[in-house]
């Protein structure tokens, strides 16, 4: 603590920092964050009580400061932030960094870094990834304006536009928009239910059964994921019906001249009689006339007939008519025709519905107030990520064979998101106020469900920007691992993309299955880039550091805080200090500690 004095007597800084406006503040017609926590922490403690488990005491202020910043702004607090919150003495000061952390740019940064990770680590569509920064830059938009989570979602579901500039296309496209691939993910993401295991068969676990999997699909068939002709690089999400020109198969074909040749009592109308007079062209005309009947009088006209789309059925990310679900016995078969069906609530529309229809009606749906698991799922994947531990093992994994803990809380904490209008900052604002998020670690006398915290490993972004944040230098350019292999490969490709890609993971996985790998501790132990930030020469951030703390105590106490935000314990402070004597070199002893405390796994892991 002395160090920290010293440092804030030197900077003649205020003790009194303001930080904003009091927590949970806003609306009237909205739940109160600060209450809602209460109700949180209430229903734990009695739940916890009854168990006789005791939770763990609150951290220390310089350890929500590293949580929370990390969580929030995706960073490590600087010793100087460390200091004016310490000394603080400001009773609220907690809940008021909470509101700052939630004003900056830095929020809505890491967190479209979250949903970046969350749509594309399962794409089944390899080329979606080169549209990621787009995709990022419209979710931080949307973050950073507060976008309710059910409008947000429902941009995602009903997506129109050019994966070049339209990042609400990104779920789609990262599933070229088939049918199959687009329900489960919405399923899985927007409700925390994996449903796609009954895509073949009946679930074996859950209710769901084939023919759900497969009316849920069919709200999706009509989607279309087609190149620019002239942009090749360039796809635009579609409705089947939006479609301007004739099909590839068509291209060559004269619609004049096919109204001409099967229009046989010279009208000037095509109906479905006279298409069947050719069979090969019977079934294709009853596709047009879906779409291309704008006055619904069951036939088309020459003028329809020509501006009709010419869809390719069951051709994925070319749009079909209909979902049908495949028979199983007899592959080459069309299949079952399925009816939109949502399986929450079993509402239905006709087939033949067109695609916009189905998919703003499917959103309607999925955000409706009734449809609990949308914001259970929303509340369970982001306490989660800021608890170290969801209401279910898998969080996004909510079916009804998966019993939550906590339900109580589960409940209360979704009715109040719903509540407040889907607000994500609200939400966010209401779990860094509770006590369960401000708790100490697990230990095992705290075993209890959200007794205590429970540490996370960071995401890629988190790491790198506190990378930065230590070393005191941007790390975007390319750099250049050393040896051969995937470390350096993925180094190579410079910067933050190829850090993400060498320790990006999937943000729904499991915290137990998340583990680190040989090429990330080897990036770390023996990058250059990050090696020669570490020297204590020159203008680096350890050389500054020691020639302004002559006393290897401080210093030491110095580097910890930059680090770690922590001071050394006793026993760190004697075992360092013996082997700066043991070394001789201040500089190369330094050095040792502060690679030493970089590849240590408290550094990657949110405490």
């Amino acid at each position: 603590m002395h160090c920290r004095i010293k440092r804030f007597l030197h900077l003649g800084l205020s003790v009194v920092v303001s930080f904003g406006a009091v927590a949970g503040v806003g609306a009237n017609d909205k739940p109160h964050a600060l209450k809602s926590a209460f109700k949180v922490d209430k229903l734990i403690e009695d739940e916890l009580t009854k168990a006789g488990v005791t939770p763990a005491p609150l951290v220390n202020d310089d350890t929500f400061l590293r949580r929370a910043s990390l969580d929030l702004t995706g960073t490590i607090p600087t010793p100087n932030e460390v200091t004016d919150f310490v000394l603080n003495p400001d009773p609220d000061k907690r809940s008021k960094l909470v509101d700052r952390l939630l004003e900056t740019e830095d929020y809505a940064d890491i967190w479209a870094s979250y949903w970046r990770e969350v749509i594309f680590s399962r794409a089944t569509e390899v080329r979606s990834r080169v549209m990621q920064d787009v995709f990022e830059d419209w979710m931080k938009d949307q973050l950073a304006k507060n976008v309710g989570w059910d409008k947000i979602a429902t941009e995602l579901v009903t997506a129109t536009g050019s994966t070049d500039s339209d990042g609400q296309t990104a779920l789609i496209f990262a599933h070229t928009g088939e049918p199959e691939e687009v329900a489960a993910e919405t399923a899985r993401i927007f409700m925390g239910i994996q449903i796609q295991c009954a895509n073949c068969h009946n679930h074996p676990y859950e209710k769901w059964t084939r023919e759900d999997f497969h009316q849920f699909a069919a709200f999706f068939p009509r989607v279309q994921v087609r190149r620019e002709p002239d942009d090749m690089r360039t796809y635009t999400v579609k409705s089947l019906e939006d479609q301007a020109r004739p099909g590839k198969n068509n291209a060559k074909l004269d619609p004049a001249k096919i109204f001409a040749r099967m229009d046989s009592n010279r009208d000037g109308v095509l109906t479905k009689q006279e298409a069947s007079n050719a069979k090969a062209f019977a079934k294709r005309f009853e596709m047009i006339l879906a779409v291309g009947d704008t006055n619904k009088d069951g036939s088309l006209s020459k003028e329809e007939f020509e501006k009709a789309p010419r869809p390719d059925p069951n051709q994925p990310g070319r749009g079909s008519m209909e979902h049908h679900m495949p028979d199983l016995d007899n592959p080459t078969a069309e299949g079952k025709l399925m009816q939109p069906v949502f399986f929450v609530d079993h509402s239905k529309m006709k087939i033949g519905s067109e695609d916009m229809d189905r998919r703003q009606t499917l959103a309607k749906h999925i955000t409706a107030r009734s449809n609990t698991t949308f914001s259970k799922a929303f509340v369970n994947r982001i306490w989660a990520e800021m608890i170290g531990e969801g209401f279910t093992d898998t969080i996004d994994d909510m079916g009804p064979g998966h019993d939550p803990k906590s339900p109580e809380v589960l409940d209360a904490l979704a009715k109040d998101f719903a509540a407040s209008g889907y607000d994500v900052k609200w939400l966010y604002r209401t779990i860094a106020n509770t006590k369960v998020y401000q708790r100490q670690l697990k230990t095992a006398d705290t075993a209890g469900d959200f007794a205590a915290a429970s540490p996370t490993r960071l995401r890629s972004d988190q790491i790198f920007n506190s990378l930065e944040a230590v070393l005191g230098r941007n790390l975007v350019p390319a750099s250049r691992a050393p040896g051969k292999g995937v470390a350096q490969k993925y180094a190579n490709q410079g910067g933050r993309k190829g850090f993400s890609q060498l320790f990006g993971f999937d943000p729904s996985t499991p915290q137990a299955d998340i583990i680190g790998t040989i090429p990330q501790a080897l990036f770390m132990m023996n990058q250059n880039v990050l090696n020669n930030a570490e020297k204590a020469a020159g203008r680096t951030r350890l050389a500054t550091l020691l020639e302004q703390n002559r006393d290897d105590r401080d210093a030491l106490s110095e580097l910890y805080l930059l680090v770690l935000t922590r001071e050394p314990s006793q026993a760190e402070s004697e075992i360092n200090l013996e082997y700066i004597k043991t070394v001789g070199s201040r500089k190369e002893a330094f050095e040792d500690i502060f690679w030493s405390l970089l590849n240590s796994s408290e550094f990657i892991t949110k405490r």
